[in-house]
């Protein structure tokens, strides 16, 4: 089961995608700047579904959906009147920005390292050019 949820985190509008198989619950959070129109969100969806990047599964429990169209209705009143994101899709949402912050970190590690590396190499070769004489 798939939603589809657009809200506006101050400055941007974001769209919070949840996929819920099973117990497994995995989030994608998709920032989309102005405000978008339905048109906008539909193609979007069409361009990158296969591209959006979710965050590993969090088990969670799924509840069977009210049958009764009033409450049905009252239920989506309420969902679009609240500003909040559910807790689990928040950790599953921070737990993906962790994972992202140490891939980050470990490929900018590398790459200070092989620019040091670099450096003492060309020094090295310098000092070796100053010793061969004229």
């Amino acid at each position: 089961m798939h939603s589809l949820t657009i809200l506006f985190e101050d400055p941007f509008w974001i769209g919070l995608l949840e996929s819920i198989e099973g117990d497994q619950m995995q989030v994608c959070k998709v920032t989309f700047g102005a405000e978008p129109t339905e048109l906008e969100v539909l193609e979007f969806l069409d361009r990158n579904w296969n591209k959006l990047k979710y965050s590993k599964p969090v088990v969670t429990e799924v509840r069977a959906k009210p049958k009764n169209p009033k409450r049905l209705q009252r239920d989506a009143r309420k969902q679009i009147q609240s500003t909040g994101i559910g807790t689990k899709s928040q950790q599953a949402l921070k737990q993906q920005q962790e994972e992202n912050k140490l891939e980050r970190k470990t490929i900018s590690k590398e790459m200070r390292e092989a620019e040091k590396v670099r450096k003492f190499e060309l020094k090295q070769a310098k000092r070796k050019e100053k010793h061969k004489g004229h």
